[in-house]
């Protein structure tokens, strides 16, 4: 892909940080969770991410306002309602935070989360989001390819795939009380997607750490496969020889498949996938096949049905 500089957005469509932030707070305290407004500033979105640099993995889009990117979101740790994440997720603490990496590697580890962010340069790349309800966003995520992770702790030959958990504790993720999905969440990729240069190690957007509501402190992005395949709040990475099963493939089989590559020929049983809405604009435009990815993973899956291998 070639570099791009990025589009800007007029400062009319984004909410003003104090309004944002009092919000935020607001919400909190009227639903008892009061303590969370005074948690240390690190917790909540707007700590700037310092030595970004500009990724040639752009696209050259209008990126979508930095309002809704963190006001709309399927997060069902913290409800299954599209307001609901930046409603709840004041309560998920993010530091301190680590994360287990282990399985088939040869150098197991438990990092800190401060310590993953200096594990590599941080980029900003300009990435489209298509989630498989037909919507879709253009995010600036900061981070640094997943592979970069992966080459320190070495896997071993029988790593074959990737799994991700994220954090289970309901008294922070209240949306884990309900029954909604079996918990925790686990998603999964295979090692060539996983070692793929596109694949997201994610901290940030918009410059900043990432929001809780947007997956704080940590999550990954595959930017040619639908929303729900880039897992949450990490806390386990496991490198395993056999397929993981997903969290919702294992809640609806015929709906969600362990490749979910963006497709606009494969239909979900429900509504149509050949085309999407971005938020903010009326009309539905064409879905690309891998959402625009094509032409850097096509490969990975040659010779393979996509239509059963969805």
């Amino acid at each position: 892909m070639k570099a791009s500089k990025t589009t800007g957005i007029n400062a009319s469509e984004i909410t003003p940080r104090e309004l944002f932030y009092a919000r935020r707070r607001f919400m909190q305290m009227t639903a008892g969770a009061s303590l969370a407004a005074l948690l240390p500033r690190q917790l909540w979105a707007g700590d700037k991410l310092a030595g970004v640099q500009k990724s040639a993995y752009t696209v050259p889009e209008e990126l979508t306002p930095y309002d809704d990117v963190t006001q709309y979101n399927n997060f069902y740790e913290f409800g299954t309602g599209k307001e609901d994440p930046a409603r709840n997720a004041g309560s998920l603490k993010t530091r301190p935070w680590t994360v287990t990496v282990e399985g088939e590697v040869s150098n197991p580890k438990v990092f800190d989360i401060d310590e993953l962010l200096k594990l590599a340069p941080l980029e900003e790349r300009v990435y489209r989001l298509r989630c498989v309800e037909a919507w879709s966003m253009v995010i600036p995520w900061i981070g640094f390819s997943l592979s970069e992770l992966i080459k320190r702790v070495e896997p071993t030959s029988k790593a074959k795939f990737v799994e991700f958990i994220s954090l289970n504790d309901p008294e922070q993720m209240p949306g884990q009380k309900s029954s909604v999905l079996e918990w925790p969440y686990r998603e999964g990729l295979r090692m060539d997607e996983a070692m793929h240069p596109l694949t997201l190690l994610t901290f940030g957007l918009y410059g900043e750490l990432l929001p809780n509501q947007n997956g704080a402190p940590l999550r990954i992005v595959v930017p040619w496969k639908y929303g729900f395949k880039s897992a949450k709040s990490i806390v386990r990475i496991r490198f395993v020889e056999q397929q993981p099963i997903s969290s919702w493939t294992q809640s609806a089989p015929s709906e969600y498949g362990f490749y979910s590559n963006v497709n606009p020929d494969v239909d979900h049983p429900r509504w149509s996938q050949a085309k999407e809405r971005r938020l903010g604009e009326f009309l539905k435009r064409k879905t690309l096949p891998f959402n625009g990815y094509g032409e850097q993973v096509a490969q990975l899956y040659a010779g393979m049905d996509l239509s059963k291998d969805f």
